[in-house]
């Protein structure tokens, strides 16, 4: 699950799931499944920002597609062991998917093309934080995880996990002001490669959370529904009183040819300094990703204001 690919995987949203996963025969039992009547307990994620709910929420799911890339793109919370692999997110294994026999499927519109054979297999629940038209990932978030937590029959879970994400937020916007890093515009920034960057404005979770806490964004173009734009390198310069924060994971490649490119040296933040790395966090996630980001940012500039 790769930057790139977690792009292309919501642009499927307009296209519906591709032709190798339509191609699977029915399941037996195929029809429009309901949630069950008692609180399921064998849950089967297919998204990693559903997963990392339920993660926190204390019931972690059975199985995911590609937990392997957990640790590069969620890192906390720690994905649990003995999480069954059900393949790729474009096409997880139906047939394992049922021999798993789970209580409920939580999914996003991202899979709708496959909703009945998942509802074949089990009652099905479907979660939108990421599907058009543009709006707050944070506060879908919100609403996702007290529907989530309402099925599960977990309520308090859910709120509580609510309450400490918005007490993350506070705590950090607070911290940030005290020392006096808010003010400077921040760009946030993913490196595809030496030449582009998805750059994080509003209407993603990133710039959410920098909103919530009191972080001045640097990128003001308008972003897509998804809250980022792609950009050339040199458009970062549209902002050169910014800070610029890239986040891993990244290359040694991609840092080494730009240590040695002359455009990448001649932008502002480079030529003054002001370049931080930040450590992988999810941007397609939720609360707990939203918790992360916070946690990272006030690590770094709270950091950045001791060293003066």
């Amino acid at each position: 699950m790769t930057v790139p690919a977690l792009v292309s995987r919501r642009a499927v949203l307009r296209g519906g799931f591709c032709l190798g996963a339509l191609a699977h025969p029915l399941l037996p039992g195929a029809g429009r499944a309901e949630t069950p009547a008692r609180p399921p307990h064998r849950i089967v994620s297919l998204d990693f920002g559903l997963a990392e709910t339920l993660i926190e929420m204390g019931l972690p799911p059975i199985a995911l597609p590609n937990p392997g890339t957990w640790a590069d793109w969620v890192v906390e919370p720690a994905l649990p062991a003995g999480i069954v692999n059900l393949g790729t997110d474009r096409e997880p294994n139906l047939e394992l998917l049922a021999a798993l026999r789970p209580d409920l499927i939580v999914t996003t519109p991202y899979l709708a093309g496959i909703r009945r054979l998942l509802e074949g297999v089990a009652p099905t629940r479907e979660f939108s934080v990421y599907a058009p038209p543009v709006g707050h990932p944070y506060d879908r978030s919100v609403t996702a995880t007290r529907e989530l937590a309402t099925v599960l029959g977990r309520e308090r879970e859910g709120e509580a996990l609510i309450a400490r994400a918005e007490a993350t937020m506070t705590a950090t916007r607070q911290l940030l002001a005290a020392r006096g890093v808010a003010a400077q515009p921040t760009m946030v920034v993913s490196f595809l490669d030496t030449r582009h960057v998805r750059v994080y404005g509003a209407g993603g979770l990133f710039g959410d959370v920098m909103e919530r806490c009191g972080l001045t964004n640097g990128w003001t173009r308008p972003a897509n529904y998804w809250g980022f734009s792609t950009v050339g390198i040199e458009a970062l310069a549209e902002s050169p009183a910014s800070r610029l924060v890239y986040l891993e994971p990244i290359s040694p490649d991609t840092l080494d040819t730009l240590a040695a490119s002359p455009l990448w040296n001649s932008l502002p933040f480079v030529r003054a300094g002001r370049v931080h790395r930040l450590p992988a966090v999810l941007m397609f996630g939720m609360l707990p990703s939203a918790m992360r980001f916070a946690d990272q940012m006030a690590r770094l500039l709270a950091g950045e204001a001791a060293n003066g």
